[in-house]
């Protein structure tokens, strides 16, 4: 498997299968359509798309993760957003999202990030070193699913609310 930098020709293989991925989550009301499909779209096209990965295997896109910039407390602070991570359906737990998660992770860290925030299952999370944060507040989301990792062990974690970009809302 090769896991490398979306290229433009990649854009309707990503949009399609960030759509499949989604379709029919669990965490979706009963019978609503996917949305992360246009959060990629709408982050790429505001610029706002600070990482985006795919994991390409046989020529055929498996799977792709984003992450885009947020804030804390209405300041941009070198901290980034994870998510959407979407991974065919047929190719779900095999381990494609953690490849993704761990390479962006080590991308991020290369180009100087300084942490790394997600709304998520915790436990899925935990094992790549993300904890929930008392200090960090995402509104809308129980405390235990919003995490954070630090990239950098010599940064304090501010307190406040975060922010993810526009593109979410």
């Amino acid at each position: 498997m090769n896991i490398r930098e979306e290229k433009p020709g990649d854009l309707e293989a990503v949009e399609a299968l960030t759509y499949l991925a989604f379709e029919n989550h669990p965490y979706h009301v009963p019978g609503a359509k996917p949305t992360e499909h246009l959060i990629v779209n709408r982050l790429r096209a505001s610029g706002a798309l600070t990482l985006s990965l795919v994991a390409e295997e046989g020529g055929v896109i498996v799977g792709h993760i984003a992450f885009s910039p947020v804030t804390v407390e209405g300041q941009a602070c070198g901290w980034f957003g994870l998510g959407p991570v979407s991974v065919r359906p047929e190719r779900q737990g095999q381990g494609i999202a953690s490849q993704l998660i761990r390479q962006g992770l080590r991308n991020l860290e290369a180009r100087g990030a300084e942490a790394v925030v997600l709304v998520g299952e915790p436990a899925y999370y935990g094992r790549f070193g993300f904890k929930a944060n008392p200090d960090l507040v995402f509104p809308g989301v129980p405390a235990e699913y919003f995490v954070v990792l630090r990239l950098r062990e010599d940064i304090k974690v501010p307190a406040g609310l975060v922010g993810f970009h526009k593109a979410f809302g």
